[in-house]
Parts: C-alpha cells; sequence; structure tokens
C-alpha cells in the first residue's frame, strides 16, 4: 500500500512514519513545516495569530510536489498547518484521508494553533484521538468517523537495549523524571525533593520554573533521545510518570514507553492509568506529592518487589500491544472499510 505521510520529521511523527515500513507499506514523507520558510515568524504566526494564513502557501506546495502522484492513503499526523481545502487537494489523489493527533486540538490550552485542524475534521475520512473528551468534540465539529486509542511506545525505539557496566555508571538513578518543565512539574518534583526522595531529573526548559533554586541540584541534563532516553529508563529503579493539565492529559507515551523499557512506573494516579496496569502490581500510582514519596521509599527498600512490578507491568504492556505497529494497522483497516 501507497502511504503519503505528513508529519513532521522527528519524535514520534517519524516512529509513525517509519512503522509503516516496518508492517509492509511505502510510505513517503513530507514536512509541511518544511515547505515553509524557517523564520521563527512562521512559528509565531501558526502558534500565536492564525495557521489558516498559511494555508494557501501549504497547498500550492504540496500540489507542486505531488503532481501526477497518487496514493492509497494520507496520513495527517498531527495538522495544524493542513486545512479544508488542503484535504480536499489529498482526497482526489488519495482513496482516504486519515488524521492522527496526540496532542489536544480542541482543549483551550492551544486553540490558536489548532484553529485551521478544527476546520478540515469534517473532511477527513477518519479521526484518531487519544483523549475521550476528543471524541464528543471531534462529533461535534462534523467528524465522519472517530477513533479513539491509547497513546503507544514504538516497537524499535523503546525496546530495550544492551546496558554496559559505563552506562549503568553514567545514567543510574534512583528516581528519575524525564521530560519538560511545565508549570504543573516544578511544585510536584520540588516537594519530592524536600520529602528527600532521591530524584534526577533530565529534560528541556527547567531552568524556567520559579522552583529551579530547589530543582537545579537534581537536574542532570537536557532533553533525551533515542539510546540515551532508554538508557536513562532502563538505569533508573523508578521512574516518575506526570500527565499533562494544560492538555487534559489521563495519560502520556510514558505510560507505555517506561514498562517497555522495564522500569516500573510511578505516576499520577488516574482514571486511565488504573486501566492500563494493576496499581501496586503492574505499576504505583499516587494522588499527591506526599504518597509518591513514600511509594518511592518504599520501592528503594524492597528491590524484591520492585523488580517485580517491573517486570509484572512490562508483561502488561507487551500483552496490551500498545505499540506503533499495532496501531497503525488498526488505523488502515478503519480507514479502508
Amino acid at each position: 500500500m501507497r502511504i503519503l505521510f505528513l508529519g513532521a520529521d522527528s519524535g514520534t511523527s517519524f516512529h509513525r512514519y517509519s512503522g509503516f515500513d516496518r508492517i509492509g507499506h511505502e510510505a513517503h514523507l513530507i514536512d509541511p513545516r518544511k515547505l515553509l520558510p524557517g523564520s521563527a515568524i512562521i512559528d509565531q504566526v501558526e502558534w500565536r495569530l492564525s495557521p489558516g494564513i498559511l494555508e494557501g502557501w501549504i497547498q500550492f506546495a504540496l500540489k507542486k510536489k505531488l503532481r501526477n502522484h497518487t496514493y492509497d492513503v494520507a496520513f495527517v499526523d498531527n495538522g495544524t498547518l493542513i486545512g479544508p481545502n488542503t484535504v480536499r487537494f489529498l482526497k482526489s489523489i488519495c482513496k482516504a484521508v486519515v488524521n492522527f493527533n496526540h496532542d489536544d486540538p480542541f482543549g483551550f490550552r492551544d486553540r490558536t494553533r489548532f484553529s485551521l485542524y478544527r476546520r478540515a475534521v469534517p473532511l477527513y475520512d477518519l479521526i484518531v484521538v487519544v483523549r475521550q473528551e476528543n471524541v464528543v468534540e471531534a462529533k461535534e465539529l462534523g467528524a465522519r468517523k472517530i477513533l479513539y486509542t491509547y497513546r503507544v511506545a514504538d516497537d524499535v525505539e523503546h525496546s530495550p537495549v544492551e546496558v554496559s557496566i559505563a552506562d549503568r555508571e553514567r545514567w543510574q538513578s534512583d528516581v528519575a523524571f524525564i521530560g519538560t518543565w511545565m508549570p504543573e512539574r516544578g511544585p510536584v518534583l520540588a516537594r519530592l525533593l524536600e520529602l528527600g526522595v532521591p530524584l534526577s531529573i533530565f529534560g528541556d526548559r527547567w531552568q524556567r520554573a520559579p522552583e529551579w533554586p530547589a530543582l537545579k541540584g537534581a537536574w542532570r541534563m537536557p532533553g533525551l533521545e533515542s539510546k540515551e532516553y532508554r538508557l536513562a529508563v532502563q538505569c533508573a529503579k523508578i521512574c516518575i510518570g506526570l500527565v499533562s493539565k494544560g492538555n487534559r492529559d489521563q495519560h502520556t507515551t510514558r505510560s507505555m514507553e517506561i514498562p517497555a523499557l522495564g522500569s516500573v512506573f510511578c505516576a499520577e494516579r488516574t482514571p486511565e492509568h488504573l486501566m492500563l496496569y494493576q496499581d501496586g502490581e503492574e505499576a504505583v500510582f499516587w494522588d499527591s506529592a506526599e504518597e509518591c514519596a513514600s511509594r518511592c521509599r518504599q520501592l528503594l527498600e524492597d528491590d524484591v518487589k520492585r523488580v517485580r512490578i517491573a517486570l509484572k507491568g512490562q508483561q502488561r504492556f507487551l500483552r496490551s500491544q500498545n505499540t506503533t505497529d499495532h496501531l497503525l494497522r488498526k488505523i488502515l483497516t478503519q480507514a479502508l472499510e
């Protein structure tokens, strides 16, 4: 099957593009952002003013690039720069046009950025979302067909790697948080440190946190990717999972990646986390920093229990098949029904 993939050539978007090849399809990637000038002004237009201003530019560039091409499926990943006119063009050269979005395009935090996306919703043959709220919201905007799914870990990028003695010496931590600073995260991690949790922080923008004076001693390095990310997770005895309040998350990609890589997933207690893993057996959940600190201390004092939870969590993840390849097969089946 020929797939036109419109999405970023990095991050989890690139994982999905690579997944199409793994499951036996021919995918052609075009990064819509790279059809525009690299200027930061363009980013400000998309995020702060209106991405609709850029739609004509994107549509013209795609028509030029895709002249005389046809595909079975157009897979639009995210889609902030893809508006209704562009979807109409894609439908003229593809049997089905799908949108996958693991952001919160119907929420309030990034409302301007997703304004063009929302106008295109009724034209897609399938809309794929990762929040229950988004199902209702997409229907209200006229979506024809909607698939709700959990986020996934990638079959390749989030498979365990061999850890050398040198790797373990460099990446070892008792309790790790791996992620970007967000306003609601600083107070939680600062409180964990205050409660004596031996925390290591990996990620970008933490210097912006009001709590930075309390956090800087625990901060190890900027954001991690690929093998370094896997090593940091695998060499942590416990990994903290924090959801994004601004994105209305009840789970994140870390909810799959951490168990997939074999570390203990210690995360905020949400309805979706409780559906994904059995609390105290396959992961550990908490409602406050105080409860999180208590559970971390218990696990650090009990190696046998900690290793057992990590193994059971990994086994539950594998049974659940929340992986890139499985998700792509499901999306293609739904799109072409």
